[in-house]
């Protein structure tokens, strides 16, 4: 499997959009998704509160603000 995290907050239209196209290309590959609220810990909020979406494969920074489908496909293809 392969790891993808988003972290993301509440009322986040970019947040909303990047995880339309997280799941529409999630089917073609075996991924597991997780979503962290950034608001829900302090640490992780001073981190990402001005780059949500962001978005980890496999523990490293892939995205952040914009998830483009051709360049996830991409990405998750070269871990295969």
């Amino acid at each position: 499997m392969i790891n993808v995290v988003i972290y993301s907050k509440e009322d986040c239209c970019l947040c909303e959009e990047a995880k339309k196209i997280i799941q529409k290309v999630a089917v073609d590959f075996p991924i597991q998704i997780k979503e962290i609220d950034i608001a829900s810990d302090p640490e992780i909020h001073a981190l990402y509160k001005e780059e949500i979406p962001v978005v980890t494969i496999q523990g490293e920074r892939a995205f952040r603000f914009k998830v483009h489908e051709t360049t996830l496909r991409k990405k998750l293809e070269k871990i295969l």
